[in-house]
Formats: C-alpha cells, sequence, structure tokens
C-alpha cells in the first residue's frame, strides 16, 4: 500500500506538517488513517476490507509505535484557526525483515504509508519515507523494499521518483479462469 501522488506542487499545507515518531497515544488515529488507506486501495484491486481489519490495524500500529517502527505526520499548527486542521494526517510503518533465509543484504521493509489526499503533492510522503529510510539505515538496512498495487500509477511513480525500482512481481489469478481445470 503506498502514498498517491506525492510531489512539491500543493498548496503549501505540508509546510505545517511535523513528521516524527508516534507514541502510543496516535495508534487510534493511525487505524482510523489505515481504514482510509485500504479503502482507498480497493479502486486498485486490493482485497482488504477495510472495516474489517480495522482492530488488526490498530494491533499492527500499537506494536509498531513500541517498536519504533511507526512515524506520523502532523499538522503542528493552522494560522487560520479552522476547526479539524490539527492531528495526524499521514504515517508510515517499517521494519527490519526478519525471514528463515539467509540473504547477502539486510533488507528492510515500508509496509504502509499514506497521506490524507488534501495534503498530498506538498512533500509529506516523502518527508514520511525520509524518516522510515533512515531509521531502517540507522538498523542496519542495506536496501528498503516496499509494495504498490499494480494499477496505482500515481504511488509508482513516486516510489520510482525516489529511486525505488521493481525488485520482485508478484502474480495473480481467479482459480475459476484456471485454462487447465
Amino acid at each position: 500500500m503506498g502514498e498517491t501522488g506525492a510531489s512539491d506542487r500543493g498548496d503549501g499545507r505540508g509546510d505545517r506538517v511535523v513528521v516524527g515518531r508516534a507514541t502510543i497515544d496516535d495508534v487510534e488515529a493511525v487505524a482510523d488513517l489505515w481504514v482510509e488507506l485500504a479503502a482507498g486501495q480497493r479502486a486498485h484491486s486490493s482485497h482488504l476490507r477495510p472495516e474489517a481489519n480495522r482492530e488488526t490495524a490498530l494491533d499492527a500500529a500499537a506494536r509498531a509505535a513500541v517498536s519504533g517502527g511507526l512515524a506520523v505526520a502532523r499538522v503542528d499548527a493552522d494560522p487560520t484557526g479552522a476547526a479539524g486542521e490539527r492531528g495526524i494526517v499521514g504515517f508510515v510503518t517499517f521494519g527490519l525483515e526478519s525471514g528463515q533465509y539467509e540473504q547477502d543484504v539486510d533488507r528492510g521493509s515500508v509496509y504502509n504509508l499514506y497521506v490524507r489526499p488534501e495534503y498530498r503533492d506538498d512533500g509529506v510522503g516523502a518527508r514520511l519515507l525520509d524518516r522510515a529510510e533512515a531509521a531502517l539505515a540507522d538498523d542496519g538496512a542495506d536496501v528498503v523494499g516496499l509494495e504498490a498495487m499494480a494499477d496505482n500509477a500515481a504511488a509508482r511513480r513516486f516510489y520510482e521518483r525516489r529511486g525505488y525500482e521493481p525488485h520482485r512481481v508478484e502474480l495473480e489469478k481467479p482459480v475459476d479462469d484456471d485454462p487447465k481445470r
């Protein structure tokens, strides 16, 4: 899952956003944002059911907050005083891979990156990704991997601009379309 359409062409809202490590007090808001992320990814053929997975997302956010694998983008201040302009507007979850196979690199993973649509195109997603990459490098990662939905062209462009290249391709088909049956 990824953030769509991050660039520096926005309206300046991102200037009021501060990226930092999340606390356990942030996990409810992050779970709400995860539901938004999952709902948006349904347009890109995701099979995740947003509301049905909220508790799982909440548990994952709590574990990530405790382990240091969760950063949030928070509106620092609203100079106009408009209601609802404070709080968490994006998040990134990340960690080191720990598989059963030996690899020739230590690999970090970005699991989720999401920025509310009204805060996109102002560099918020880039700052969240920077934070995750720096933390993963500090933890010993040699490379960072992530996933994006195949038909989410905006997310794929964002990651490609950040230097990400295809590494592994996942293929899928419905079993009732199996021509060998």
